[in-house]
């Protein structure tokens, strides 16, 4: 079964801190995204205004399975409060061809 990338791009609430933006991800990472089966992998990417994570899942089941376990957890609700949500987007790509 191919791999799945979870491609999530967002902004920041004005005025936030990035360095504690950036506690928060780890935190949420070692809390949550590592712990979720099927997990491979994760990239926090910046272009100078938009930001957005890039996961990679095993398998859809695994992401769209962490993707519900994420509206109960504590280290996720304190990331979202770092990320502006009219301006996030969730979307799931399955792999087809890897070069």
């Amino acid at each position: 079964m191919p791999n799945v990338v979870e491609f999530t791009p967002f902004k920041l609430q004005n005025g936030v801190s990035v360095s504690d933006f950036l506690l928060a991800s780890d935190k949420l990472q070692t809390e949550f995204i590592a712990k979720q089966k099927g997990y491979i992998s994760r990239k926090l990417i910046f272009d100078g205004e938009k930001w957005a994570d890039l996961v990679i899942w095993e398998t859809m089941d695994d992401a769209k399975n962490a993707a519900a376990a994420w509206e109960k957890n504590a280290a996720a609700d304190e990331y979202m409060t770092f990320i502006d949500e009219k301006s996030c987007t969730l979307t799931h790509f399955t792999v087809e061809k890897s070069y």
